[in-house]
């Protein structure tokens, strides 16, 4: 019984001791020195680090893209639910003409960043409700919304693009 007592007061406080050790270890030394141990000891290596990428962020895609730019200008009477610059995906809440049974809901997705018709690709998801409240979605198969919203992007896209040349 005694021996139980004594191992099990004695195990946790020895762990601790232990630990404490290694905080003692690590007093005074920077940060840059702890992450480089972390790194030789294979402890939390990063693949920007391991391929010689260190820090910074790419906003090419969110803040100087022509595409998204204008498609947010496109889609600014309209309420977003959700807009992921680095996932490249907007995606705008139902909208519907006061009055109306009919809404719709928009998903735009960037594929590429070149100003093309098949670097964006958009869903048009429609709801149509009853008086009682009930409601059918469905994605639409009508092309009219898509192409619409596609073109005036893609020209909105090339004015941009082409006064940013210009400033350059």
């Amino acid at each position: 019984m005694f021996k139980k007592v004594v191992i099990i007061l004695f195990i946790p406080l020895f762990l601790i001791l232990a630990n404490c050790n290694k905080n003692v270890e690590n007093a005074g030394v920077s940060a840059e020195e702890k992450r480089r141990k972390n790194i030789e000891e294979g402890r939390g290596a990063s693949i920007g680090g391991l391929l010689g990428k260190v820090g910074g962020t790419n906003y090419e895609f969110s803040s100087s893209n022509p595409m998204w730019r204008a498609s947010l200008e496109t889609l600014d009477f309209l309420p977003l639910t959700t807009v992921d610059y680095s996932g490249g995906v907007i995606i705008t809440d139902w909208y519907s003409e006061s009055g109306d049974n009919e809404s719709i809901k928009l998903t735009l997705r960037f594929l590429s960043n070149e100003i093309r018709s098949d670097s964006l690709k958009i869903i048009v998801h429609k709801k149509k409700c009853n008086d009682n409240s009930n409601c059918v979605t469905a994605i639409s198969k009508s092309d009219l919304i898509k192409n619409e919203l596609r073109s005036t992007i893609l020209r909105k896209a090339a004015l941009l693009e082409k006064s940013d040349k210009e400033k350059k």
